[in-house]
């Protein structure tokens, strides 16, 4: 049966809802976040080449690298890894996992294989890989609810390249986010950024029964919608000449079908795989990756920053188009007065009608409540992120 692309992160939210009473002890009452950023000029590699830190072929068809084990200030339920990278026509990548804790080492597990080019066998998720250590529920692995306790992890990346070729795959920047259970101060204080950044307004339902391929547009087509608002913020879209060659040229609003196709998981078969619109924007020049935050009061620093977000969310949101929602992506583009959300929310009819205001303690319940923070963070090489909290892990 076909899934919606917002099907998966109610998965994701459930299966975390169903940890919450085994949740392991945490550094502190902060909610237990970390993100990890690798060098690539480190770790082992195997036929892959370092230089500059961006890996590549160094000659045979197929190659690995592998991160030293990363060490997590907790004791994680979930991780979901990120990649940057550029993948010419006839090249792939395999992203890994495998943690330890406990005395233990599980085994490789398959975050994802991915390709820019919409290939069945090389962009996609791999199910069936649940063991009493866990599984990946599409990008995301959590933790078996009877496991015992993980505490480091390695990543590893293979690059691929069809026989005879000469095309190479380049990675540039490996990353993974690990999380455990948590609790919510809801809402959060505001911190008294009061900013909109100016982010295109893009429907997801004018697209409704476009490339049922590609899971059809509408509902289904919330991630990529949102992903193609930011790329076009930046101005990494696609061209008109782009545009013009797509299948779907003619198309209001074409690049929003083309970041469908783009980002599509043939095993999933929805737009919602969360590390796959990350690694689009970084096909196409950007930096891209999946983590959580902790609170709007984190959100706030990046609006401050100029970066807008695209968020997760899950259940009921007063002035939310369909009222409630079992998973659904969104952007943050900035904050009022008194802290609510200011929003580019594709889920409604028509353009003119996409930027939407949504309480604080409102937003935070669906979003911190519903998928414990999950947001894409996009934005060009010049842009500095905003800094970290000192005192926790940090968490982009």
């Amino acid at each position: 049966m076909r899934r919606s692309l917002c099907v998966l992160i109610a998965v994701q939210v459930l299966l975390m809802s169903a940890l919450v009473h085994d949740a392991v002890a945490k550094v502190s009452d902060a909610p237990s976040v970390s993100f990890a950023r690798f060098d690539l000029a480190g770790g082992t590699a195997d036929g892959v080449d370092r230089t500059g830190g961006v890996l590549t072929l160094s000659g045979a068809d197929s190659g690995t690298w592998t991160s030293a084990a990363e060490v997590v200030p907790f004791a994680f339920d979930e991780l979901v890894a990120s990649w940057n990278a550029t993948t010419p026509a006839g090249t792939w990548l395999t992203i890994r996992m495998r943690a330890s804790g406990s005395g233990r080492t599980t085994k490789w597990y398959t975050m994802g294989i991915w390709t820019a080019a919409p290939d069945p066998a090389r962009r996609t998720s791999v199910s069936g890989q649940g063991d009493a250590d866990g599984f990946v529920a599409i990008d995301t692995f959590i933790r078996g609810k009877k496991a015992a306790p993980l505490t480091s992890y390695q990543i590893e990346v293979g690059l691929h390249r069809e026989a005879g070729s000469s095309a190479t795959p380049s990675v540039r920047f490996v990353g993974a986010m690990t999380s455990a259970a948590s609790d919510y101060a809801i809402p959060s204080a505001h911190t008294g950024v009061v900013a909109t950044i100016d982010v295109p307004a893009y429907s997801q339902e004018t697209h409704i029964g476009h490339f049922p391929e590609y899971d059809g547009g509408g509902e289904a087509w919330c991630s990529p919608t949102s992903t193609a608002m930011i790329l076009d913020h930046w101005g990494y879209g696609p061209s008109a000449d782009e545009l013009s060659a797509f299948p779907g040229a003619g198309h209001a609003d074409g690049q929003v079908d083309y970041a469908a196709r783009a980002v599509y998981d043939w095993n999933y078969q929805g737009a919602g795989n969360w590390p796959f619109n990350t690694a689009y924007a970084a096909e196409r020049g950007l930096n891209g990756f999946v983590t959580r935050l902790r609170s709007l009061a984190e959100a706030e620093r990046f609006i401050a920053a100029g970066i807008p977000l695209i968020a997760s969310i899950n259940g009921k949101l007063p002035g939310f188009y369909f009222g409630k929602t079992n998973g659904h992506l969104l952007t943050i583009v900035g904050f009022t007065a008194n802290g609510d959300v200011i929003s580019n929310d594709p889920a409604v009819p028509t353009n003119a009608e996409v930027r939407k205001v949504y309480g604080r303690a409102d937003f935070e319940q669906v979003w911190l409540g519903g998928s414990a923070g999950i947001v894409y963070v996009i934005y060009p090489e010049g842009v500095t992120l905003p800094a970290t909290d000192p005192g926790l892990p940090a968490n982009w």
